[in-house]
């Protein structure tokens, strides 16, 4: 830390001189190239086409790595688009230059005006005619060859991160390529972008607990958006038949490698369509994304190679739990008591209020959801656990819903949605008991949305993909936090 302090103050000298001299922080630098448009388009060129046909270039970016050798000085810049270097001479910029440029340090941002060659070893340079300091580095770089690599620090100060860690720059150029990816795709399957409410009188679409705010011009309290759902499909009652929404969600929930209180989510609703076409919708974006953004449909994921090209394995809770734990039988998985005696003998815990569905499904989330490696679709949730999904015609006891698994992590959720007025009421009014009773994520009661759905909804379909875990999957990345440019922490101490 005294060498960092010693540094600071030794960079702070230095701007103090440029100050003096008027030449702090100038903003009359215009730039014309960027290094990869450079490195790309001149690549064929080799020393002497070079020299026959002079290319003068205007660069700018950050100094990572500066050698000195007397008369001549060598460089490599970075701008958003790669690297490139340059080399600096006594005889080419003058020796005033060339010592002014001596005199800048790792991190320095600069402008460069000069000419294309290549070196003896065959590197592109640049030949600096001018330099200006455009802006200093007061802070130096982590240790060039180790980059930052504390993982709270990462996080903490990304700006830094994003400077020295070639792989956090490549994960959040992946993110936005998938974005962008899944945009494409929704747009040519017709669907609607939209936006709707972040700030909500009513918390809805989501079993969580909000965070709430006041607004003090109307004097009512207001919830973050915990999920989309119930105004996307208002739209759906208004005439606007297949819409998607890419939007922030809020969850005063814990943080965890899989969790955020502040995440990205995909919803989309496609009216006069099931949870069979929303099952047959979804291989074709995430096989779409994943070429777009990664150039296959296959990648590795934390050791395993992650196929989406094959078709999806669909199972059902109760299949799915017997295919992993052959001794777990039908009757044991139809016996509440039974079912408690095996969560309690595995020291998992569970609401005491649930029935047989919701032991269920504790039971699968918490011993076979991380064995699910390959594309798996888990079918048939219990209506219990399901308050906006549709019952089953052929079961009322089970909601034509699934969720996508991949990697051992819940990438999508998705059911043909429930358009009955009177039934949405009762569910409704089944959770706004259940959260008078204490379950601070239960959904409260919404009178809009159901007098929206007394205009008739169509039967439709929907789902939501969680962006932040998409990228993790793509992009093999452990935790939340490394797909979250500025995830949430607590606050720095002293």
């Amino acid at each position: 830390m005294d060498d960092d302090n010693k540094l600071i103050e030794e960079r702070r000298a230095k701007l103090k001189a440029l100050r003096e001299r008027g030449f702090a922080y100038p903003n009359d630098f215009a730039r014309a190239h960027l290094a990869a448009d450079l490195q790309s388009r001149y690549a064929k060129l080799d020393i002497a086409a070079l020299e026959a046909s002079p290319v003068k270039v205007k660069i700018a970016g950050r100094i990572m790595l500066k050698r000195v050798m007397g008369k001549a000085s060598f460089a490599t810049i970075r701008d958003a688009s790669g690297t490139i270097q340059i080399f600096v001479s006594d005889s080419d910029t003058g020796q005033e230059a060339h010592a002014g440029f001596k005199h800048n340090d790792i991190g320095d941002i600069i402008g460069v005006e000069g000419e294309l060659f290549r070196t003896r070893t065959g590197e592109l340079t640049v030949k600096a005619r001018t330099l200006q300091l455009l802006a200093k580095s007061l802070r130096p770089l982590p240790e060039k060859f180790h980059g930052l690599t504390d993982s709270e620090l990462r996080y903490r100060q990304r700006y830094v991160d994003l400077i020295v860690n070639e792989d956090t720059r490549r994960v959040f150029l992946a993110r936005s390529r998938i974005v962008h990816a899944i945009r494409d795709f929704l747009l040519g399957e017709q669907f609607l972008e939209v936006e709707t409410p972040m700030m909500q009188p009513i918390p809805g679409g989501a079993a969580a607990r909000p965070f709430a705010t006041h607004h003090n011009a109307l004097d009512i309290d207001l919830y973050l958006r915990i999920a989309p759902e119930l105004y996307l499909k208002r739209l759906v009652v208004g005439g606007f038949e297949k819409v998607f929404e890419v939007n922030r969600n809020f969850r005063n929930e814990g943080i965890s490698t899989k969790h955020n209180p502040e995440f990205t989510m995909l919803e989309f609703y496609a009216a006069y369509t099931d949870y069979e076409y929303m099952m047959a919708v979804i291989p074709r974006m995430l096989a779409h994304t994943a070429q777009a953004a990664l150039g296959s449909r296959r990648f590795t994921n934390q050791g395993n190679e992650i196929d989406l090209t094959r078709p999806y394995e669909r199972l059902t809770i109760t299949q799915a739990i017997k295919k992993y734990h052959p001794s777990v039988t039908d009757r044991l998985l139809n016996d509440r008591s039974a079912l408690i005696g095996r969560l309690t003998e595995l020291g998992i815990a569970y609401r005491a209020a649930d029935g047989i569905g919701g032991l269920q499904l504790t039971l699968f989330e918490n011993t076979v959801e991380d064995k699910l490696i390959q594309p798996t679709f888990i079918v048939d949730y219990p209506t219990e656990v399901s308050p906006l999904a549709r019952a089953s015609a052929r079961n009322p006891d089970i909601a034509e819903r699934f969720e996508l698994y991949i990697a051992g992590r819940e990438i999508a959720n998705g059911f043909s949605e429930l358009n009955d007025p009177e039934d949405q009421a009762e569910r409704f009014a089944r959770q706004a008991r259940q959260k008078e009773a204490g379950d601070a994520e239960a959904m409260h009661y919404d009178a809009d949305f159901i007098r929206a759905l007394e205009y008739a909804m169509p039967p439709a379909s929907g789902a939501g993909i969680g962006i932040d875990r998409l990228v993790m999957l793509m992009t093999d990345s452990p935790s939340i936090r490394d797909v979250i440019l500025f995830p949430l922490l607590r606050p720095e101490t002293e």
